[in-house]
């Protein structure tokens, strides 16, 4: 079988593959307090997104995770999943979700065959909540996640951006919801994508200061889990769950990196911190049926995957795009 690598010898088997730019939320670190969406011309369909991601599969990637923006506000989210998973070489299909609309969607993708959910929950208290995500509503993200557990899902992870003086002091109170319920939960240092000042950089929490609030209550010992992606997990000795850190300013994880991005505008991004990218959605557009152009446009691009991203909190931002148009 093809096989994606770059020019530092990584092999690429990990897609994360955008399906909407828009959102329920409007999270602090995620996008403008006043977005401007994408028009539907731009967006792409359900059978362009099953189309790339069927070229992706025929040249090695095993895993794909469906991100956003938020993944459930498009309607037919359940069916794109459905079709993803009748590719043959796929072998996990996840997503990244608020949780917010699980109550009524985590049965349905749950039977049509979505492997795993990564839901995003930075904080348990309800004004917090509604501050950082500026309209959210933490009860109905906490009933979501429930939803989830009946619904059938064993692999659950929470992915929490730990932000100084605004959810630090939480820390503590997350682990023991994720200790309570059984699920594995990441800690994630906040990217410097988008529009950012002072008072942004100021709050950036790493991933060494989190480790030393949760040692205050459980030492923390290595683990040898592993997912394919950016996490370098521990445990606790009293609990079969894992904690990762996700630490792209303090401890990156560039040199075994395995994954690209592709954004609901079918650009293929090679480095989440560079703006170099190859237009797959016009090649899906003009030649619709040519899966063999679009697997050579996808091999072609490994050649700008860059070594190493640079984020540096001392300085402007390189990347202006939010995350809600690159995909988490």
């Amino acid at each position: 079988m093809s096989q994606l690598i770059d020019n530092f010898q990584r092999k690429v088997d990990y897609l994360r593959l955008s399906i909407t730019d828009r959102c329920d939320f409007r999270c602090v670190y995620c996008m403008s307090e006043d977005p401007t969406f994408l028009p539907k011309s731009h967006v792409l369909s359900l059978e362009e997104l099953s189309w790339i991601a069927q070229a992706f599969t025929e040249l090695g990637v095993k895993k794909i995770r469906l991100t956003g923006g938020e993944p459930l506000v498009r309607s037919d989210c359940d069916k794109l999943v459905k079709l993803l998973r009748k590719l043959p070489q796929l072998e996990e299909l996840s997503m990244t979700t608020n949780g917010s609309r699980l109550s009524k969607l985590a049965k349905p993708l749950f039977d049509n065959g979505l492997s795993r959910l990564n839901i995003s929950l930075d904080t348990l208290n309800p004004d917090v909540f509604a501050q950082l995500t500026r309209n959210g509503k933490l009860e109905r993200v906490i009933a979501g996640i429930d939803a989830a557990i009946a619904a059938g899902f064993r692999n659950i992870k929470i992915n929490a951006v730990i932000l100084r003086g605004q959810n630090d002091h939480e820390v503590l109170d997350l682990v023991e919801f994720c200790r309570q319920r059984q699920l594995d939960i990441a800690f994630i240092e906040e990217m410097p994508i988008g529009l950012m000042d002072d008072r942004h950089r100021s709050r950036h929490c790493s991933s060494d200061e989190v480790r030393n609030i949760i040692e205050t209550r459980y030492p923390l010992i290595a683990s040898s889990k592993r997912t394919g992606g950016p996490s370098r997990y521990v445990k606790m000795a009293d609990s079969t769950i894992r904690i990762g850190f996700i630490s792209p300013h303090s401890n990156d994880f560039c040199h075994e990196c395995n994954r690209v991005r592709v954004t609901v505008e079918g650009q293929l991004l090679l480095c989440l911190g560079n703006e170099n990218a190859i237009d797959l959605k016009s090649i899906v557009r003009q030649f619709p049926a040519d899966i063999e152009r679009l697997k050579q446009a996808i091999t072609d691009g490994m050649q700008y995957k860059p070594q190493s991203h640079h984020f540096n909190l001392d300085a402007a931002p390189q990347i202006l795009r939010f995350m809600n148009a690159t995909g988490g």
